[in-house]
């Protein structure tokens, strides 16, 4: 049975069955990646920015006989944002291959549709069964990454440490756990603005405003994700010449995600971009004492990064593909199919 969900009024016994789920499916597709706790994982669900909603549905078993309620085995949420309905389907790999699937992608397109979007949009991890099957419903693959990991057991200190400082006279590194100060802010988001590390995709709008990143840093603190940010300031001007963001989900703490790293057109080739992230690695060693794990995302044809991440340890581990389809011909082709 699939019905519409909200997690903020949902049991604590549902959060935790779509956690297992969520578990479940990770250790068949991706079972490198450390398991997700239940901390904050109800906030983690329902906490969107201005602007932003969020519907979500589950798929679940049949109650038991003596009245516990069913195990969720498949759930769906679209985010509706700007002109596109962002996916994410989950299916208990035990219930894979009986149409679940198709049926929770249906519910969330027809509402998509309902809405007035024109396309949808979903993030699916190379080397998973999710490729064939979106694949096979007429999604196009728009944009693909590579996601790199770096093990802190294999990292050398003395040797990041020196990375760190390996930056130009007439500039500094600050760094600043939840966020840059206030004061910063503005020339926090022009350096945003200006240039960012990859393109950014349709179904990953980052913010370039000034009170849109403190949207963004307010709701990535109420979805119990811990922000770290490194800057790179020029002397002379103030200016932030680079910055490099890390954010740390209590839902797993082990592994950390990198978000932006940016370097100023105008001061590139000074360093910066390696620094920066030293002085990430070398600070969230003391304020995460939990973190074994650093995943970052970089476009294939981003040489300069994946260099920069190829000298900090990093090893390239699978391509994370963008898809998207006109959100009309998905409801046809998932009808005519049932």
């Amino acid at each position: 049975m699939v019905r519409e969900w909200d997690p903020r009024t949902a049991s604590s016994a549902e959060i935790a069955s779509l956690l297992g789920t969520l578990n479940a499916v990770l250790a068949v597709d991706l079972p490198q990646d450390p398991p997700w706790r239940e901390s904050s994982m109800r906030e983690y669900l329902a906490e969107v920015m201005p602007g932003e909603r969020r519907i979500s549905w589950v798929a679940q078993a049949e109650a038991e006989a003596d009245g516990t309620p069913g195990a969720i085995l498949g759930h769906v949420h679209v985010l509706l944002l700007g002109d596109i309905g962002v996916l994410e389907v989950l299916v208990h790999p035990s219930a894979r291959r009986t149409g679940l699937g198709r049926d929770l992608l249906l519910t969330a397109a027809r509402r998509v549709y309902q809405e007035g979007f024109q396309s949808i949009g979903v993030e699916v991890v190379g080397d998973t069964p999710a490729i064939a099957f979106y694949e096979s419903l007429g999604f196009s693959k728009e944009y693909v990454e590579t996601r790199s990991v770096l093990d802190l057991s294999g990292v050398d200190w003395a040797e990041l440490a020196e990375m760190a400082t390996g930056i130009s006279a007439g500039y500094h590194l600050q760094f600043h756990p939840g966020g840059p100060p206030d004061e910063l802010i503005e020339a926090y988001a022009r350096a945003k603005a200006e240039v960012r590390d990859v393109e950014d995709g349709e179904l990953r709008p980052s913010s370039y405003d000034p009170q849109r990143l403190r949207d963004s840093l307010d709701c990535l603190h109420r979805r119990g994700m811990r922000p770290y940010i490194v800057l790179a300031l020029h002397e002379q001007t103030g200016e932030v010449a680079g910055l490099t963001e890390v954010v740390v989900p209590v839902q797993h703490p082990t592994r950390a995600d990198q978000y932006d790293t940016i370097v100023v057109q105008n001061h590139r080739g000074y360093g910066i971009d390696r620094a920066i992230k030293a002085r990430m690695l070398m600070e969230l060693r003391s304020a995460e004492t939990e973190l074994t794990e650093v995943q970052t995302w970089n476009a294939q044809a981003n040489e300069a990064m994946l260099k920069v991440n190829a000298e900090l340890g990093y090893r390239p581990d699978r391509e994370w593909c963008e898809y998207s389809i006109d959100v009309a011909e998905l409801v046809h082709r998932l009808d005519a199919g049932r």
